[in-house]
Formats: C-alpha cells, structure tokens, sequence
C-alpha cells in the first residue's frame, strides 16, 4: 500500500508488542493502529474536558470548581489504574 510506513522499535519492545498482541489476538500492526487510533491527544482531551464543564454546568447552573474538578480527576485516574489493573490479570 502507497500509505504504508514502518517504525523502529528495539527488540525487547517489538517481542513485547507481539505478546501483547498474541494475547489479545490480534497482529502487531493491529494493536499500534488501534493504540494510535483509540488514544487521545492533550488537544482531545482537553476538548473532552471542556465539553464536561460545559454539559456540568448546564445541568448543575454552574462550572464545577478547581477542587471539585481536581477530586474528579484524581477518581478517574485510580479508576483507570483499577481498570487497566483488572485487564491485565484478567
């Protein structure tokens, strides 16, 4: 394919790339387009993040404040740790 390009990654990194798509049954070529598809910018996510205060502050009649968004955040981040967690024993 005329759009087609290739990356070099160190060994250690390309054997842990194929496990991980081995486990997930999939090629390696599948599990780097889908990372670079399915993970976000900053600019994505602070796209997202606006849209969140703008739709909070609509149902609540006010922007959520630093605190309360800093609290927020941090749940996330541990839920996410959680998640990813759970994925890798599972």
């Amino acid at each position: 394919m005329a759009d087609e390009t290739s990356i070099k990654v160190s060994a250690a990194a390309r054997d842990r790339l194929a496990q991980l798509a081995a486990e997930h049954g999939t090629t390696i070529r599948s599990l780097v387009e889908e990372l670079a598809q399915d993970t976000p910018t900053k600019a994505e996510y602070a796209e997202r993040a606006e849209l969140a205060r703008s739709e909070l502050a609509s149902a609540l009649g006010q922007v959520p404040s630093a605190e309360a968004e800093a609290k927020a955040r941090a749940l996330l981040e541990r839920l996410g740790g959680a998640q990813h967690g759970a994925q890798t024993a599972a």
